[in-house]
């Protein structure tokens, strides 16, 4: 058994690799940062291939799938990512579009070109680390709260091809709330809740993925906020978006 994680240095990444590990999965743990990795590496008690690349560049993503096409990989885990906190007109157009390229791109080119790996064997499993900023728009983190609807909704969809296909590949969608990561650190700002367990995230999804669940929200927060936001007039909701955003922002 054998599982790909992004963004695997820190945060949840890491904690998914500890919960796959204690499962008995082998691992190829993907981030920028090769000391963190080999410092995660030499806790974990299964096989870890390491692989320091940076997915901002789609260069490299085609190069990760190009380096692992043949490993028989049974999990996907795109977990990569980063937010900017801001006003839009402020905000560095060139960090951006970074985001862009690894909340977007990179998580597209991984899903469709393993998803057709995982098809013709008809097995795997795709974990897209999405958000619940993936069913809202979030002023003063708008370019973030983008990546995640589009990688929200791309995984809805082709979730649902997969059930009408009657496949036994599953993918599912992550989307928590805040969670105690380094995620305010580079996007700097801070949250206003309290952020959940990182590896308590990293258990119920991996929990989530194995159930075929296709919208994954860890905490009864989050549900209810995303169950009322259904109901909430557009207005409303950016207004509230914009306040809590205004309060994280340093």
């Amino acid at each position: 058994m054998l599982a790909l994680i992004t963004g695997a240095s820190s945060g949840m990444g890491k904690d998914m690799a500890k919960v796959l590990a204690q499962k008995g999965y082998d691992l190829i743990l993907v981030a920028r940062r090769k000391e963190l990795l080999t410092d995660l590496k030499k806790e974990l008690k299964t096989k870890v291939t390491i692989i320091d690349l940076d997915l901002t560049i789609e260069e490299n993503v085609y190069k990760l799938y190009d380096k692992t096409k043949n490993k028989n990989i049974d999990i996907l885990i795109n977990n990569a990512g980063f937010g900017l906190f801001g006003l839009f007109y402020k905000t560095d157009l060139d960090t951006e579009l970074k985001m862009i390229d690894l909340n977007i791109k990179a998580y597209h080119i991984l899903t469709k070109l393993f998803l057709q790996d995982f098809i013709k064997k008809d097995q795997g499993y795709i974990l897209n680390v999405c958000s619940s900023a993936g069913f809202m728009a979030g002023p003063r983190l708008s370019t973030y709260y983008a990546t995640k609807n589009y990688i929200t909704k791309l995984t809805m969809a082709i979730n649902e091809e997969l059930r009408i296909m009657k496949s036994n590949v599953h993918i599912s969608a992550l989307c928590p709330g805040p969670v105690k990561t380094e995620f305010t650190k580079v996007a700097k700002g801070d949250f206003v809740i309290k952020g959940a367990d990182s590896y308590y995230v990293a258990e119920y999804a991996i929990d989530k993925l194995f159930k075929n669940k296709m919208l994954i929200v860890p905490t009864l927060y989050m549900k209810i906020t995303l169950f009322l936001n259904r109901f909430a007039p557009y207005r409303l909701s950016l207004f509230v978006a914009s306040k809590i955003q205004e309060r994280k922002s340093k």
